[in-house]
């Protein structure tokens, strides 16, 4: 078993990885078996687009904030918890985004796509599924598709639906929905298409995010599932990513 560590640029993360690197040796990406991120669940989520090209299995362990996609942080026995991990596999959203200028901006998502106003002026979307048109206009501050994993993030914020990681959903959540008022958004199978237009984009500017990745002046994004990518995230036994979604719908 062959480890490559990274980590965050928090203090503390930076403390442990000089630990593990001297306990447990640094191997090359080229050479690992697996990928240790240590953080929060940001640092994740740049090492899971940073090190896709590796096809790595991937064990984060939490020294940030927030840490929901991330196992608790131990030194000892970690190649006995990396053989005895569970296997999540996450497939990411990809997102096509046309900007006012007329180019076309592809990017991956593990969490969520979001179209967001740029200005004091609410956000006017078209919403497509599928080739359909679903709805003429959305009157709002944004809107986000989310991914299972992604359902606590962000779209959790939005008051959007939690979903389990085998359900085969997305969830399409408003952001501070004007009209309609009553829409509270749309579960999704995990083969559909969606795209949305940017109505009055000159008076109305929207940017679209992928996670962190943001491209202002859209005038249309189209997301769907990347089916041809399975993204591999480990955790120890009965910490589950399906688990904890379970139980985040509990919490008061």
């Amino acid at each position: 078993m062959k480890l490559h560590f990274s980590t965050s640029e928090h203090k503390e993360a930076k403390l442990r990885y000089a630990q593990l690197t001297s306990q447990y040796g640094q191997t090359k990406i080229q050479n690992a078996t697996h990928i240790v991120a240590l953080g929060g669940d940001g640092h994740m989520l740049h090492v899971l687009q940073d090190t896709l090209s590796f096809g790595l299995p991937v064990f984060g362990m939490n020294c940030g904030r927030l840490g929901f996609l991330m196992n608790h942080y131990a030194d000892s026995n970690l190649q006995g918890r990396l053989a005895a991990a569970e296997t999540a596999p996450l497939h990411p959203l990809r997102m096509s985004a046309t900007a006012k200028d007329g180019k076309t901006h592809e990017a991956l998502a593990i969490n969520e796509v979001s179209l967001i106003r740029q200005t004091h002026n609410a956000a006017h979307l078209a919403i497509s599924v599928n080739d359909k048109q679903q709805m003429e206009c959305l009157v709002c501050d944004g809107i986000l598709l989310a991914t299972p994993a992604g359902s606590t993030a962000y779209n959790l914020s939005a008051h959007g639906p939690i979903i389990p990681l085998d359900g085969g959903l997305m969830a399409l959540t408003p952001i501070s929905a004007f009209r309609p008022r009553r829409w509270r958004g749309a579960l999704l199978s995990d083969h559909s298409k969606v795209v949305l237009d940017v109505l009055e984009n000159d008076f109305r500017p929207v940017s679209a995010s992928a996670d962190s990745l943001e491209i202002r002046h859209v005038t249309r994004v189209a997301i769907e599932q990347a089916s041809d990518i399975t993204l591999k995230l480990l955790y120890d036994p009965g910490f589950s990513l399906s688990e904890r979604a379970t139980q985040e719908q509990f919490l008061s």
